[in-house]
């Protein structure tokens, strides 16, 4: 039989986006809702090309080493964890197939980060990134108390909006962690619903919130010959130094980036050169992103709570 379906695990929101860019792809795919998994029958396939995760964090390493004692390449949803010994335990069940999987960070895909990473920013000294919106209205029915987010372990706002420190580790792969400071709520104790997060080598911070009514995502980088602000919603880059004032605006649709980053996946779980775009989160060349977004997991000193109606 040939191996020509791409298994998706996980019938979510992220779970059928994913499906649905392989079939856009021109590809083979099968959603298996998790609760519907049967792994003595997923193991018996010999039809499978791939597998995507889109499971809760939680229930990552089974699904891996399932991938991993098959052969199967897999694309893992992030967070990997939120430990450094879950980080651990995973790349050392990965390891038979971790050239050809992928982490799903997909914000490697959007034009305007690409374009600050083929930008020289050696002479940058600081950097401040954020990130907010409302939770309560995320999605039309929609609850927050009954979603993986609401969770002491594997939940809250570092986790689930954690490309932010993705991104930076892309333009600062040198910077660590050296503090994060969090608020949980009265009924979600230890469920961070704003976190700052402190980083040297060079100095920023990277915030990121359930909370704020309108919706942010950008970011600001000072150096010595230039000043960037960066907004990824928009999205555009304005760039200053000495000589000019310049912005640059991007044709954009969000899809786009989950597409690249699925089409790279199956290139890679099909032996096939994938894009050129020198940011591909292949499985073994994130572990210190992934380490460094456990890092501020572990470091998170809760200071007060805020007060929001659910």
């Amino acid at each position: 039989m040939v191996a020509d379906t791409f298994l998706v695990i996980g019938a979510g929101s992220i779970g059928k986006r994913h499906a649905g860019n392989l079939a856009s792809l021109g590809e083979r795919v099968e959603l298996i809702p998790y609760r519907e998994f049967d792994r003595d029958a997923v193991v018996e396939r010999a039809d499978v090309a791939g597998v995507v995760i889109a499971t809760a964090t939680p229930i990552r390493l089974e699904l891996i080493q399932l991938c991993a004692d098959k052969g199967w390449p897999f694309y893992v949803e992030k967070p990997l964890g939120w430990t450094k010994a879950q980080i651990d335990a995973i790349y050392q069940a990965a390891a038979p197939v971790a050239d050809r999987s992928i982490v799903g960070f997909m914000m490697r895909y959007h034009p305007a980060l690409r374009a600050l990473a083929e930008r020289d920013l050696s002479d940058i000294y600081s950097f401040a990134f954020e990130i907010g919106h409302d939770v309560r209205q995320w999605r039309a029915n929609w609850s927050f108390a009954d979603s993986y987010a609401s969770k002491a372990e594997g939940g809250g706002v570092l986790l689930d909006l954690c490309h932010e420190l993705d991104m930076v580790h892309c333009l600062f792969p040198n910077a660590q962690v050296t503090q994060a400071t969090s608020l949980d709520h009265p009924d979600f104790p230890k469920v961070d619903f704003a976190t700052r997060v402190s980083l040297s080598a060079p100095l920023g911070t990277v915030e990121m919130d359930y909370l704020n009514p309108v919706s942010t995502r950008a970011a600001s980088l000072r150096g010595t010959t230039q000043s960037i602000d960066l907004d990824l919603l928009a999205p555009t880059i304005r760039i200053r130094d000495a000589d000019a004032d310049q912005t640059q605006d991007f044709v954009f649709d969000r899809n786009d980036m989950f597409l690249g980053i699925m089409a790279d996946f199956v290139a890679l779980a099909k032996g096939e050169t994938p894009s050129d775009n020198p940011l591909i989160p292949r499985f073994d060349r994130v572990r210190a992103c992934c380490e460094l977004i456990a890092a501020a997991w572990e470091a998170r000193n809760f200071k007060g709570q805020v007060s929001v109606e659910f």
